[in-house]
């Protein structure tokens, strides 16, 4: 399989915002033939609900502090720290400081399906249980 070269500019991203985060998908598995990549930026307090799904993903942590949950294990990192979790492993997590950014990377397709439904969806209803509804029919499963 041949792939191409992806390089896509600042301007041609369109952000997407899902429970408080401004998510910015800079390639999907589409493009690059495996992984996923985005950019995620959020205030203080703002962060998914327990969840866990099929893909592993991966946060570094560009900017500020985020409280991850990872399984039984809880961690405060600092920008320049890295978590990764494994698929299926529940997790969550919330921005701790004022400002905080991150790259997240997912090893396959999903997620960024998942999170351009969630936005259309929450722009007609923003209510939690329309944007657990339309997470779960892109494979991403909330912990209740």
């Amino acid at each position: 399989m041949t792939k191409e070269l992806v390089i896509i500019d600042s301007q041609d991203i369109e952000p997407r915002c899902v429970v408080g985060e401004e998510i910015r998908i800079l390639a999907d598995h589409q493009q690059t033939g495996s992984y996923e990549i985005y950019q995620h930026d959020a205030e203080e307090g703002a962060g998914p609900p327990p969840h866990f799904h099929a893909w592993d993903e991966a946060f570094y942590v560009m900017e500020g502090e985020v409280d991850f949950v990872c399984g039984q294990i809880s961690k405060t990192v600092k920008a320049g720290g890295f978590v990764h979790v494994p698929s299926g492993t529940t997790h969550s997590f919330r921005y701790a400081s004022k400002t905080a950014k991150m790259l997240g990377i997912t090893s396959t397709g999903g997620a960024a399906a998942m999170f351009s439904a969630v936005d259309a969806a929450t722009k007609e209803d923003p209510s939690m249980e329309n944007v657990v509804a339309t997470a779960t029919k892109h494979g991403l499963n909330v912990v209740p």
